[in-house]
């Protein structure tokens, strides 16, 4: 299996990266090629923008997305871009390693998933869910927070993570047809002792021992919806990250 792990933390002596240093190890030692692509590290530029396209359909009014579909068909796009992009068609799984944000992910890795996921590629038309352009791939969110996990669910304070992550899981990841399997919590981890990062460490090499048999969480299909996209039948819940 070849795998893409996608890290954004500022920090190299971080839990965060910790577990990027594990999700290496345990998934080399299994065998399967890995590559990294460290977003600080690389200094990653985060601002999608006409800079992007060395060439341009329509070079008084950018649209974005149009330009990204010619270019991606006339091998225009920006070095950087181009790059990632060919590791992320090249990866069978590809995880996405980064602290929680304000709800969300560091810009950083937004901004890699603005200029990265390109349309006419990974999506575009009805080339979404099931029939988006990463199908047949998986993806594994892997987060790391301060909150304590009794902190999150229903009647909680912050209320169920799965809420705060479901831009990403559905609205991004999905969306382009990737497998979503069911993400790894770090916990409270800038608090917590040594031993009880170490058995994060631990649980999270278990769980990447057995990646492979991993079932995908629940999101639409296209076959349940008409031409129009109005739902034949209700639609099943979505599988709700633990």
């Amino acid at each position: 299996m070849n795998v893409l792990i996608v890290h954004a933390h500022p920090e190299p002596k971080s839990f965060t990266a910790a577990l990027r240093d594990q999700a290496v190890e345990t998934l080399q030692s299994q065998g399967h090629q890995v590559r990294v692509s460290d977003l600080y590290e690389m200094n990653w530029n985060p601002v999608a923008s006409a800079e992007d396209f060395s060439a341009r359909e329509n070079p008084e009014y950018l649209v974005y997305a149009l330009e990204q579909r010619r270019s991606s068909k006339e091998q225009t796009l920006a070095s950087d871009i181009q790059q990632e992009l060919d590791k992320l068609l090249w990866a069978d799984l590809l995880i996405l390693n980064f602290p929680i944000y304000w709800f969300s992910t560091p810009a950083i890795l937004k901004g890699w998933i603005d200029r990265v996921l390109v349309s006419g590629i990974c999506y575009g038309g009805k080339r979404f869910y099931d029939q988006g352009g990463l199908s047949g791939k998986k993806a594994l969110v892997t987060v790391t927070l301060g909150g304590r996990e009794h902190m999150f669910g229903e009647g909680a304070i912050h209320g169920p993570l799965e809420d705060m992550l479901r831009p990403l899981l559905r609205g991004t990841l999905a969306y382009v047809g990737l497998d979503v399997l069911q993400p790894f919590v770090g916990w409270h981890v800038p608090y917590i002792s040594a031993q009880a990062r170490q058995d994060f460490l631990t649980r999270y090499r278990q769980r990447l021992e057995t990646v492979g048999e991993d079932q995908p969480l629940c999101f639409p299909r296209l076959s349940q919806f008409d031409d129009r996209l109005y739902p034949l039948e209700p639609a099943p819940a979505e599988t709700a990250p633990r």
